[in-house]
This record gives structure tokens, C-alpha cells and sequence, in this order.
């Protein structure tokens, strides 16, 4: 398959980098983190088979700048793009859309115009709001923000990757892997894009409040899933108490949070089937 198009959307306050592949009905990814259109490497190419592909960097991220590099970030505002390259993209067709971690935040919340949207499949959207603990996860919020301000970056993810983890889950020390040059060079911008995801994207979307009647009402177009190895783990949490709420089935995905990653071909046959199903 020859490589993607690459194209450039103006407005509101950013200047989004996007790609697109394939042919078909369009399927719209949305990238979790700091990840960007680049966390789709390992699916993208397959799913163009069935679909016109598109995948794009979020607002604020190394290739998709803001105007203003200090301005307030909105899950509205992150969802709001999403919806333009929709128009954009398939102005006369309602898309598929598929979002993971915090692009799984703002990807339910384009049901604000239903009528552009075939079906919405969210992977482990860290609403914690929705959590009867929520005062915790306020707290956790509270902790890594301090720790950001007073101890730097590192010391902050380390905070909060530690609330991520189920109860008494202790991490092995991290394997040390010689990455291609794409790889690479991926993993060097998302470095570089963290100090960002976690003094803007973190607070701005972990504090969002869902419309959980407005999701209710559209609940046959919204697919709640979840790793199967995430169990117990934070970002799991939230999509299994919304499918209860909603009455829904919770679809499980091959591997963890990053089952995207550590399963790419697995992971893009679920995907199918949700959007089949």
C-alpha cells in the first residue's frame, strides 16, 4: 500500500496535521496521550482496506501546533476538531470513530451531532468522574499537578502512572529495547510531547464531566471497551461502570491500555467487529 495523504485543517486556534489512507466509508482515529496519528502505525494500513482511513495529531501536539502555545485545552474543543475533519473528510456520509485513553474522552463526546456519526467505539476513556471514589482520583489529579510544579516532569509521570496500576501492583523495571528508526523517532516526539499531556491534557480531560444522558439517549452508536488485561487498572474502571449504566455490553480488547501497541493485528479485528457488530 503506497503511503498516506497528508493534509493540514486551519482553525479555531491550531493548525491539525492529519493522514488518510484507503478507500471506503470513513473511519476516524483518535489518538490517546501523547501518541498522535503515529500510534496507528500497526492498524491503519489494514483497516484501509475496509475504510478511508483517517488519522490526525490532536491540538497542541509536536505537528499539529497551537497558536497560542499556552492556551486552556477543552475536551469540547479536542472533540469539536474531530467533527471538522469529519466534514471535512465524509461531508455527505455519517463516519466511524475510534478513539483510545483520552481521544476515548473526547470521541463519546462527538455525540453531540449524532447524525454525523455511524458508531463511536471508546477504549479505556479515563472518566473518572463518573467513579463513586472520584474524591481519590481528585486527590491523585491534585498530587501529580504539585509534583509537576515543584519536582519536574519525570517525577509527575512517575506519580501518575502509580494511580493508573491496580492495588498492589508493583512494575518490574522497564525492558530495554532497541527500537527501529521509525519507532524511534516516534517515541522521541512523544517525549517530547509529555510535558504538555501532563500539565494540559491530563487535568483538562480527567476533570471532564460526560453527559451521561446525552450517551443514553445514543447508546446503540457508542461501543464502550476495554484490555482485557486492564482489569483493576484506573482507565478500565470508568468504561465498565458507564456499559453497566448504560445497559451495554463492555467489548474486551487484546492486551492492556496500550493494547494498540502490544497487539496491533488483534487489536484491529476487534475493531472490525465492533464496528461490524
Amino acid at each position: 500500500m503506497t503511503g498516506p495523504t497528508i493534509g493540514h485543517l486551519h482553525g479555531n486556534g491550531a493548525t491539525l496535521r492529519y493522514e488518510v489512507r484507503g478507500h471506503g466509508p470513513l473511519l476516524l482515529l483518535i489518538p490517546g496521550g501523547s501518541g498522535g496519528a503515529a500510534s496507528f502505525d500497526g492498524i491503519a494500513d489494514d483497516l484501509a482496506a475496509e475504510y478511508t482511513v483517517a488519522t490526525y495529531d490532536p491540538r497542541g501536539l509536536s505537528r499539529s501546533p497551537l497558536d497560542d502555545p499556552e492556551a486552556d485545552q477543552t475536551v469540547a474543543e479536542h472533540a469539536d476538531d474531530a467533527l471538522r475533519i469529519v466534514d471535512l473528510l465524509s461531508p455527505g456520509e455519517p463516519a466511524r470513530v475510534f478513539g483510545t485513553s483520552s481521544g476515548a474522552i473526547a470521541a463519546p463526546h462527538l455525540l453531540v451531532r449524532p447524525e454525523r456519526l455511524e458508531r463511536v467505539v471508546a477504549h479505556e476513556p479515563p472518566v473518572v468522574e463518573v467513579l463513586p471514589d472520584v474524591l481519590a482520583h481528585r486527590a491523585l489529579l491534585a498530587r501529580v499537578g504539585e509534583t509537576l510544579r515543584t519536582q519536574g516532569l519525570m517525577p509527575a509521570m512517575t506519580v501518575f502512572a502509580a494511580g493508573l496500576r491496580k492495588p498492589g501492583d508493583i512494575p518490574g523495571p522497564p525492558a530495554q529495547v532497541a527500537l527501529p528508526p521509525r519507532a524511534a523517532a516516534r517515541a522521541e516526539r512523544t517525549m517530547a510531547d509529555l510535558p504538555y499531556f501532563v500539565g494540559r491534557i491530563v487535568p483538562a480531560f480527567m476533570s471532564y464531566v460526560p453527559d451521561v444522558d446525552r450517551l443514553e439517549a445514543w447508546s446503540e452508536r457508542l461501543v464502550l471497551a476495554c484490555g482485557q488485561d486492564s482489569r483493576g487498572e484506573l482507565p478500565y474502571r470508568p468504561a465498565a461502570f458507564l456499559a453497566e449504566r448504560l445497559g451495554a455490553d463492555l467489548r474486551h480488547f487484546p492486551g492492556g491500555h496500550t493494547g494498540l501497541t502490544t497487539h496491533p493485528a488483534e487489536f484491529g479485528e476487534h475493531l472490525r467487529k465492533a464496528f461490524r457488530g
